[in-house]
């Protein structure tokens, strides 16, 4: 996983996963999934920033191809923070940061109907009173 500079656009991020996975693809290792989690509160700032875009790839790679990887993470300008996780096997599903974004946009978008609903409705009322 890592976290990029919030100053950037979500198509440039994914972009700088992109390269990542074909940096692992090149030096012998398999993506098995690459996720955009969103654009994300840190817990303190980091280089002056208070969000990042938080990204996660799931690679099988050899020590030294991992190795390689967080070292050109740790030169890149764009990338804040980073960490790998050694484990046995791979979660199936969408990584849980990405759910947890994709329920709270699905309950504004309720939010925002209902409320929409409410001001229709209120306008009905009025032209009613008026007639």
């Amino acid at each position: 996983m890592f976290v990029a500079r919030q100053e950037m656009e979500p198509p440039q991020v994914e972009a700088l996963l992109g390269k990542f996975s074909e940096l692992v693809t090149s030096l012998g290792g398999t993506v098995a999934c690459q996720e955009y989690c969103g654009l994300r509160n840190l817990a303190y700032k980091i280089r002056n920033n208070r969000k990042g875009h938080y990204c996660l790839l799931h690679v099988e790679v050899s020590h030294q191809v991992l190795k390689e990887m967080e070292r050109r993470m740790r030169l890149s300008e764009d990338v804040l923070r980073f960490m790998s996780v050694s484990v046995d096997a791979f979660d199936e599903g969408p990584c849980p940061l990405t759910v947890v974004r994709r329920e709270k946009e699905e309950e504004s978008e309720d939010l925002k109907a209902q409320s929409k609903g409410k001001e229709e409705g209120e306008k009905i009322s009025e032209e009613v009173l008026h007639e």
